[in-house]
């Protein structure tokens, strides 16, 4: 599989995961994953914090937000996470791989409502930024059952701040940061609050120029071209108590991206530009008695992308639109444990720019879990199921997942589901090259775990190790030269290990931490429908075998310091490993201030990203920067 490939690369992935199976992290100051287990909340979301006790979860902690506060979620997951991020360019389109995942096989859940691109099947994280965000968390492995089909890899959560009841309390913070390529951004949030009502809001405006230098396939040093970026951000958020225990919210987001689209390394210039335009709405109640909660929720959204070519005279619009709207019951039986009921219903719908008319896809469920502790609470059980109905097309999907708690020292883990995929609107009627006779996805999905915890007054460590099993039949994959068009592949297995290590050191004003994420994934094709590509065995393209994260650096007071070193193995960009791209690694450095001024608060951030000027894409012609900068200021002047 590796022949022609260096092996001083093949030997850093390796001694990557041998080594982080002994390493030691890094605790709060910068990823904190935590077992779904006991009371520990780590997410707004029930079905995770108490119907999933055996699914992997990694919740970031809010310094590490803060950090990355002026970026978008793309880059926080780069550098923080396991999940490898596939960016075409410098603030440019980024998608997730899930353990060897398609980003199609991916969601996005904001505040609890998928909004992936209705014709895509995919939301592309580089619009979303972090500033917006007080919760962000990784499920991995397939939950169809809780979270509906196309749920294959795992699953974003991003989350809104949860409305507090305070009468007369505000708070107004402005921020702006400026970094290397001429970027520059000013941000503004604020929020005002009674007894029984609260709003906030929250504003956001970035340009860039992205005129980086890279290097040519001759060797040359060149400077990107037509790569300016401008977008605007707003989103609206508001709550109002209408009884002792019940609560309406309102949310409203809108953001548009304009940005260029730079040549790729074949391609003597570029004339490309995209306008990405996004608009979505969240009405939502509940009701939260001790032993009931009933809750309500509904959604619209509208996703336009407008793509221009002027050097070809190419000017296509389109449309995708998603009303979601789900309601539930939780019921607490105490020592018999819980349960919880729900139906989802979601209507995507696009008006093809080609005049092919209307094309939609209507989903209706109804599903459940049922969630018991027993021997002293040690051992936590959950099943679920779902039955859902997508357009004349019905099937049961279910799961069962659990942990076991054996001391104070060391849990396990372990989750199996069966895991389901349509095709997406755009895999089916995208013109040209649109494949109506696609066959939906489907398998099942299988991961265990354990989690080592020690403590004392001096350190805290933890080591969690999860092995992952999938295997997926009709796997879909978009094939072609000029004119791309997706097939089902017969059969894609995808195997694996995941670790994450801690440590944090108290030296009374000084703490360290330090910290190794890695990932080993096995993604081949079993079986496939074209004969004779060359794929049987190999690699999916685009999916590293190797990945892994170090963070280590200090607090001391109010000064926070961390090195950030990311490591990426080959990509192969072809089915049968013939084209691939080369490994690389980027170190990054980040510091954060707090001071203060009077009564108001200042908090003072830095970035230097690629320090070691490494010269690399992540996708095939794609150069991106070497060394580069963003500082941040952001002060609370209420």
């Amino acid at each position: 599989m590796f022949s022609g490939i260096h092996k001083n690369h093949c030997l850093t992935g390796i001694l990557l995961i041998v080594f982080s199976f002994g390493a030691l992290a890094q605790k709060a100051d910068t990823l904190k994953e935590v077992k779904v287990h006991g009371k520990k909340v780590i997410t707004h979301e029930t079905k995770i914090n108490d119907f999933s006790p055996g699914q992997q979860v990694l919740s970031i902690e809010s310094n590490t937000l803060k950090l990355y506060n002026s970026q978008s979620v793309a880059n926080l997951l780069a550098q923080q996470t396991p999940v490898f991020i596939k960016a075409y360019s410098f603030n440019g389109l980024a998608t997730m791989n899930f353990r060897g995942s398609s980003a199609a096989q991916s969601q996005v859940l904001w505040n609890g409502v998928p909004i992936q691109n209705a014709a895509l099947g995919m939301a592309d994280i580089s619009t979303l930024p972090v500033m917006f965000l007080s919760k962000v968390s990784l499920v991995y492995g397939g939950s169809a059952a809780m979270w509906g089909s196309g749920n294959v890899g795992g699953a974003l959560l991003i989350e809104n701040e949860a409305p507090t009841f305070d009468s007369g309390k505000k708070a107004l913070s402005i921020s702006v940061g400026a970094g290397s390529f001429n970027q520059y951004q000013a941000g503004l949030e604020g929020s005002l609050s009674g007894k029984k009502w609260y709003c906030s809001v929250k504003a956001l405006g970035q340009t860039a120029i992205n005129n980086f230098s890279y290097t040519d396939e001759q060797g040359q040093v060149q400077k990107i071209t037509n790569s300016q970026l401008k977008s605007g951000s707003m989103m609206v958020n508001a709550a109002l108590k209408t009884g002792t225990y019940s609560m309406l919210t309102l949310s409203g987001w809108y953001q548009q991206y304009d940005r260029q689209i730079p040549p790729a390394l074949f391609e003597a210039s570029s004339l490309k530009k995209q306008q990405d335009n996004s608009f979505r709405v969240l009405l939502g109640w509940d009701q939260k008695r001790p032993m009931t909660t009933w809750y309500a929720k509904t959604s619209f959204i509208k996703d336009d992308i407008n793509y221009n070519d002027a050097a070809i005279l190419v000017n296509s619009s389109s449309s995708s639109y998603q009303y979601f709207a789900e309601a539930g019951l939780r019921r607490n039986f105490e020592k018999i444990g819980q349960m919880i009921l729900f139906a989802p219903a979601q209507l995507a719908w696009i008006n093809a720019p080609t005049g092919n008319g209307l094309k939609y896809q209507n989903r209706i469920a109804l599903a459940g879990a049922y969630d018991i502790k027993i021997f002293h609470q040690k051992l936590d059980l959950a099943v679920n199921g779902r039955y859902e109905v997508v357009n004349n097309n019905s099937f049961l999907l279910g799961g069962f997942n659990t942990a076991y708690e054996l001391n104070h020292v060391l849990s396990l883990r372990g989750n199996i589901q069966r895991t389901f995929r349509l095709p997406t609107l755009n895999e089916l009627y995208y013109f040209p090259g649109g494949n109506t006779a696609l066959k939906p996805e489907y398998g099942w999905s299988e991961d265990a775990g354990y989690s080592l915890k020690c403590s004392s007054e001096k350190f805290n460590l933890r080591h969690d190790l999860a092995f992952f099993n999938r295997d997926i039949h009709d796997w879909i994959i978009w094939l072609g030269g000029a004119i791309w068009t997706p097939h089902n592949i017969a059969e894609v297995h995808s195997r694996g290990i995941e670790t994450e290590n801690k440590l944090e050191y108290d030296l009374g004003a000084w703490k360290l931490h330090l910290g190794v994420n890695t990932s080993y994934v096995l993604a081949t094709t079993v079986h496939n429908y074209i004969a004779n590509d060359g794929s049987i065995g190999k690699q999916i393209p685009y999916t590293p075998m190797y990945n892994g994260q170090m963070n280590i650096g200090f607090t001391r007071k109010r000064l926070f310091v961390n090195y950030n070193h990311t490591y990426t193995g080959y990509r192969f960009t072809v089915v049968d490993e013939s084209q691939y791209q080369q490994p690389y690694q980027t170190g990054n450095l980040q510091v954060m201030y707090t001071a203060s001024i009077g009564k108001h608060q200042i908090q003072l951030t830095a970035q230097c990203n690629n320090i070691w000027n490494e010269r690399y894409a992540v996708v095939a012609y794609r150069p991106l920067p070497g060394i580069n900068w963003l500082a941040g200021v952001k002060l609370n002047v209420l």
